[in-house]
């Protein structure tokens, strides 16, 4: 029985249908309007509809189930509504074929742990830049492994983040495969319409959208404007940073209880900070940053960390302070001050004399591009409030940094701002 699929795929596409088919692994950019929400619906339906394996899988994963729904679930319907005996499932957002295969839309709200335990043939991640840096491995891989499923990564960029992560991979990954799409090439939007969205955009939103530039600084961007007055003024402070061993070695912690820890190491050589190096790690304790530390085997100076480090644990009544200092650690606390505040110190610095090691540096440098505010629709402008993602531990890590680059501090708290006193007015004095 022959099904006609109610799709007919534009040139550019049918090509990728045909590279798709020969790669198990296949990273896909592509500008706005380019049609591949649809593209891989349809790949994926038409691999479920001939699979001739015992109940085939096939998923389509983006940041959230909400999403997902809102961009491909009608799609979905519009597309399998010809194939006889279907049924579709609402709640599950789900497509039940007649030959046991099933497609199915799924959200990665929570990191992707509901996804685990699944297996799948064939699975498309979409808005990868959106996804938790840990999904693919810990989560998609393992779902791919049994049946030797393949995975299709699509998306515009959205600045250096994950998503480019995999694009750089996909290069020179045995296996791998990797196409880039830009508005001005492909000639599926005209080019009044381009022109239209050029004058209507900023130059920066337009590059990323439209032309897939990775470098496009991300809208409400905080200190992407000062590296790169950096890297076209003075390339120099952006380069090889050779470790001083006659100078010690300063850290700047910011510590992740669930989350990503990010640590900054720096040197002070004259005036100058050369920042020379930056580890992250995510959900492990404190004996993992000690040992940490000494396999780096640099010779240490102080070690600097947040005012949330004084907080006591339920379970030891300790708190993380003193167990660093258990585990060799002595760490000086930086007072608590307004993220504003380390901000505008962190750019300050910046702009001062800090030299920072390109290839030591590389995720720290990345972070501090992608670091924005959120945006605020409805007013049309960004907000005071920072996005929490991928790259907040890094930049909390280098404000951190910067303010203990102001003048030195006395103790290990913030100064009290409110005056204590036991005098009493009303007590008879004698």
């Amino acid at each position: 029985m022959e099904i006609q699929l109610p799709y007919t795929p534009r040139p550019l596409q049918a090509v990728l249908h045909q590279e798709l088919a020969q790669h198990r692994f296949s990273v896909l950019v592509m500008h706005r309007r380019f049609g591949k929400t649809l593209m891989v619906l349809a790949h994926l339906l038409r691999d479920a509809v001939t699979s001739t394996k015992k109940n085939p899988r096939y998923h389509y994963v983006t940041a959230s189930r909400v999403m997902a729904k809102q961009v491909a679930w009608d799609y979905c319907k519009q597309l399998a509504e010809v194939i006889p005996g279907v049924k579709f499932n609402e709640t599950e957002l789900r497509v039940d074929l007649p030959n046991g295969a099933r497609m199915q839309l799924l959200g990665a709200d929570d990191g992707g742990d509901r996804l685990r335990g699944i297996y799948s043939d064939g699975l498309v991640l979409d808005e990868v830049s959106l996804l938790s840096e840990t999904l693919f491995t810990q989560v998609i891989r393992p779902m791919l492994s049994d049946r030797q499923g393949y995975c299709v990564m699509i998306g515009t960029p959205a600045g250096h983040n994950l998503f480019y992560d995999y694009w750089c991979m996909a290069e020179s990954e045995p296996g791998w495969y990797r196409k880039m799409y830009r508005a001005d090439e492909t000639g599926i939007v005209p080019d009044d319409e381009l022109d239209a969205a050029k004058a209507a955009m900023s130059q920066d939103a337009f590059n990323q959208e439209f032309l897939c530039d990775f470098s496009a600084a991300t809208p409400g961007a905080i200190f992407a404007k000062e590296l790169d007055e950096i890297e076209e003024m003075q390339p120099s402070r952006i380069t090889k940073v050779p470790h001083d061993p006659t100078v010690r070695v300063d850290t700047y912690f910011d510590l992740g209880v669930n989350d990503a820890t990010a640590v900054i190491f720096s040197q002070k050589v004259g005036r100058a900070l050369h920042v020379i190096d930056y580890f992250e790690a995510r959900n492990e304790g404190l004996p993992f940053y000690a040992r940490m530390l000494d396999e780096k085997g640099y010779l240490y100076g102080t070690h600097h960390a947040p005012h949330d480090i004084e907080v006591r644990e339920m379970g030891s009544g300790k708190s993380r302070r003193e167990i660093a200092y258990d585990l060799g650690i002595n760490f000086r606390v930086l007072p608590k001050m307004p993220i504003e505040d380390g901000i505008h110190a962190a750019k300050l610095q910046i702009k001062r004399g800090t030299w920072f090691d390109r290839d030591n540096c590389a995720q720290l440098l990345e972070a501090l591009r992608f670091y924005h505010r959120k945006y605020d629709p409805k007013n049309r402008m960004f907000r005071s409030t920072i996005q929490h993602d991928w790259s907040s531990h890094a930049a909390d890590a280098w404000r951190y940094c910067s303010l203990a680059q102001r003048e030195p501090f006395e103790g290990n708290v913030a100064p009290q701002q409110i005056a204590m006193s036991t005098y009493n007015p009303l007590e008879t004095r004698v």
